[in-house]
């Protein structure tokens, strides 16, 4: 049997697409699966008034479940320094976009490149455990040309890709856009098997029943 496909919308600044990633990339190591790496922008790039909308209650119980979740998977989730999109609160103290963003582009442009490169997800699991589990200036040093090892690629590669082909990968990340939405879902990580989306790390589960269902096979 020909292994199975899925696509996931994933972003960098995402913390549930960090905490889901871990097992996406074992499943694609495990079993006759392959994982469509397709990275898009965060909801504060895409949706930056999202947050002037949300519920005063959301931040909150957003924090204290993210903990919880964390947790519960056994992998450490500290909030990213710098943050990979940068904000600043308002009068109001609701968060905003900044025009000045110094990471979310590169990072999202990396991630398609390294799709395009065979090894997206082993990519989206290194950056964003690195960005996640408590590296301060993660974006300093060597930091992220040791995780683009870790993931088996070169970063200084896929930087001269960057340097070149911007418009190129603003189209890719645009197509990826837009087939997240054409899913059914807007939020992150959504995956997609044959056009029904699982949004969600914690729909993990039922995206490998629905799998196994298709006659998923270990490798």
């Amino acid at each position: 049997m020909s292994a199975l496909e899925i696509d996931v919308f994933w972003s960098f600044r995402s913390p549930w697409s960090y905490l889901a990633t871990p097992r996406l990339r074992s499943w694609q190591e495990d079993y006759q699966l392959t994982v469509n790496f397709r990275p898009v922008y965060p909801i504060a790039i895409r949706t930056p008034e999202f947050f002037l909308q949300m519920n005063p209650m959301w931040p909150g119980y957003f924090q204290r479940d993210l903990a919880r979740v964390a947790q519960f998977l056994e992998l450490p989730l500290t909030w990213p320094n710098p943050d990979p999109v940068s904000q600043y609160r308002g009068d109001d103290g609701r968060p905003r976009t900044s025009d000045e963003q110094p990471h979310i582009h590169r990072l999202t442009r990396l991630g398609i490149v390294a799709e395009e490169q065979g090894n997206g997800i082993e990519f989206a699991d290194e950056i964003s455990r690195l960005i996640w589990q408590g590296t301060e200036n993660w974006h300093e040093g060597d930091h992220l040309a040791q995780a683009t090892q870790r993931a088996g690629l070169d970063l200084a590669r896929m930087d001269s890709v960057l340097e070149t082909d911007v418009d190129r990968l603003e189209n890719v990340i645009e197509r990826n856009e837009k087939a997240h939405e054409a899913a059914g879902h807007w939020g992150v990580p959504t995956c997609v098997y044959k056009d029904e989306p699982f949004f969600g790390q914690d729909r993990l589960d039922v995206l490998m029943w629905r799998l196994e269902q298709e006659g998923l096979e270990r490798r």
